[in-house]
């Protein structure tokens, strides 16, 4: 808790309240949630999606035993793996993701996740924070249009990325997730820099669907 009594893991939702809502108002995402783009689209949303889980699990290994962000590595929420699965169906098995080039914003947002893993283990966590929890809770969403809109297996490949299938009950991970956000041992100020930070990866995550967007401008 801060000064005032409120648990960080509100004081960090709150506060990225508002750069999800510019999320979820992406011309790109709005499209892609209402089935109104190609599969083609779908396809060049995942390549940008395994630069970035690259860099966040590419850290695991030397973050694991960080006392601040090493409670947060958890082998059940990788997803490299699986966005390599889905790519290799949407893409081909002989696709080689380290071969493809990531767009200019997708390059800075794994950069700038690979520089907190290297010199700030607390800024890691808030893009950490960002991602994850968002997987768990509206990309269920997008799983679900995707099989809906462009006929993958329920749960299958094209979606692995969204299907944690080591974790049972997403609500009560969740719950847990925000109880170690809330044990972090920080200061306050640093606590600020986090949340700061967390605003970080929505904007770059902002920028890679505003690149989408003019690639398949559906909605221009």
């Amino acid at each position: 808790m801060d000064a005032t009594g409120t648990p960080f893991s509100t004081l960090i939702r709150l506060a990225s309240h508002e750069r999800h809502t510019t999320v979820q108002m992406s011309s790109f995402m709005d499209d892609l949630l209402g089935g109104r783009l190609s599969v083609e689209a779908y396809a060049r949303y995942t390549e940008e999606l395994w630069f970035v889980y690259r860099a966040l699990e590419g850290a695991a290994g030397t973050l694991k035993d960080d006392p601040v962000a090493g409670p947060f590595i958890r082998p059940e929420l990788m997803r490299t793996a699986e966005l390599e699965r889905d790519l290799g169906h949407l893409r081909g098995a002989g696709v080689r993701p380290e071969e493809l080039v990531p767009l200019a914003s997708t390059a800075a947002y794994a950069a700038r996740i690979e520089e907190c893993a290297r010199t700030w283990p607390a800024g890691y966590v808030a893009h950490h924070y960002t991602r994850y929890l968002g997987d768990l809770s509206g990309g269920q969403v997008l799983r679900d249009v995707a099989e809906k809109t462009w006929g993958f297996d329920r749960k299958g490949d094209g979606v692995r990325f969204y299907v944690f299938e080591q974790i049972a009950n997403p609500a009560a991970f969740k719950r847990g997730y925000r109880e170690l956000l809330d044990a972090v041992d920080v200061d306050d100020l640093e606590k600020q820099r986090m949340i700061e930070e967390c605003r970080v990866a929505f904007d770059h995550n902002v920028a890679i669907l505003r690149d989408l967007e003019r690639e398949f401008p559906l909605s221009a």
